[in-house]
């Protein structure tokens, strides 16, 4: 999943990987949907939290 992307994402590769606005992406870090690790001023979503949150969905989806 994602092998395309690099091990490290910038929230807008990220927005580009879900095919979301940067702002969404943003939203997601700040409630705490999607891990990220600040270096400096600087975010960064390791691929693995990018990972865990699109597999998350499967739990969050009602069965009809």
């Amino acid at each position: 999943m994602f092998k395309d992307y690099p091990d490290v994402m910038t929230p807008a590769e990220v927005a580009r990987a879900l095919g979301i606005g940067k702002a969404s992406v943003y939203r997601l870090i700040h409630e705490k949907r999607l891990g990220c690790k600040y270096i400096g001023r600087k975010m960064l979503i390791p691929k693995a939290c990018l990972v865990d949150f699109v597999q998350s969905a499967r739990y969050t989806v009602a069965n009809p």
